[in-house]
């Protein structure tokens, strides 16, 4: 039967003891790689006695194919952002004029007077005292009539109301408009700086010059009585003016 041992599953009565190196289990048995077989190199006698090996042709290698490989995008720095396009500069908020204006009636004639000291004329002011020189030379009475109030800008001293020149412009005109409606002129003097440029829309080169302004007719710039009072050579310029633009109330009272 061909055994060569044989250990029994339990231990047999009356037997023999087992011998301790038949219980040592066998270890596994290696399976041998298998090598590559090598081709056999020919050996062909050369000219002369000699012996030279042939060679053999190397096997044919395949084409190696190349596989891209994912690259790995490499993080750039981040790029600095644009340079923020400036905001806008802001023009300054110029901050509102300041001025007094006082309307007088003197005959066919209304008269808007700058208040030198911001206060209503009083009979001994200088000032008053001079515009009523400049009315007799004109052939008007020289005891003008107050008509309204004082025109005071700005008209508040906190808010947030718009009292720019746009604003003042708007009140002084729409103030002097509302008395022309009540009782028209002939002419509308306008003395003093702030009465030229916010009812007639003009500057200090327009003195001595008659205007036409839409929503007042007709009106005549004058320097104010205060320049007049410092600068009395600029009162000749005022009476070349006076004498072409006196025929109009001269007429109308006639």
């Amino acid at each position: 039967m061909q055994v060569v041992n044989w250990l029994p599953r339990t231990e047999l009565p009356f037997a023999a003891p087992s011998r301790p190196e038949l219980l040592v289990m066998p270890e596994p048995l290696v399976e041998p790689v298998a090598l590559a077989p090598v081709a056999p190199v020919s050996v062909v006698p050369a000219p002369g006695g000699k012996v030279a090996a042939e060679p053999v042709a190397k096997p044919v290698e395949r084409a190696k194919i190349e596989v891209p490989r994912p690259t790995v995008a490499v993080a750039s720095k981040p790029v600095k952002e644009a340079a923020a396009a400036p905001a806008p500069v802001k023009a300054p908020q110029m901050p509102p004029p300041r001025f007094a204006l006082q309307l007088l009636r003197a005959g066919a004639c209304l008269l808007l007077v700058e208040l030198p000291t911001g206060e209503a004329f009083q009979t001994r002011d200088p000032a008053y005292l001079l515009l009523k020189d400049m009315l007799r030379a004109a052939g008007l009475p020289d005891s003008p009539q107050i008509v309204g109030e004082p025109v005071r800008w700005p008209l508040l001293v906190r808010g947030t109301m718009d009292q720019g020149p746009e604003a003042a412009r708007d009140f002084v005109q729409g103030f002097v408009s509302a008395r022309l409606e009540d009782a028209p002129c002939v002419c509308l003097w306008l003395i003093g700086l702030p009465a030229v440029r916010f009812a007639g829309e003009a500057n200090a080169e327009s003195y001595n010059r008659e205007l036409q302004v839409e929503g007042l007719g007709s009106v005549w710039a004058l320097p104010g009585l205060e320049l007049l009072m410092e600068e009395p050579q600029r009162k000749a310029d005022i009476w070349q003016a006076m004498r072409r633009l006196m025929a109009r109330w001269k007429s109308n009272d006639e």
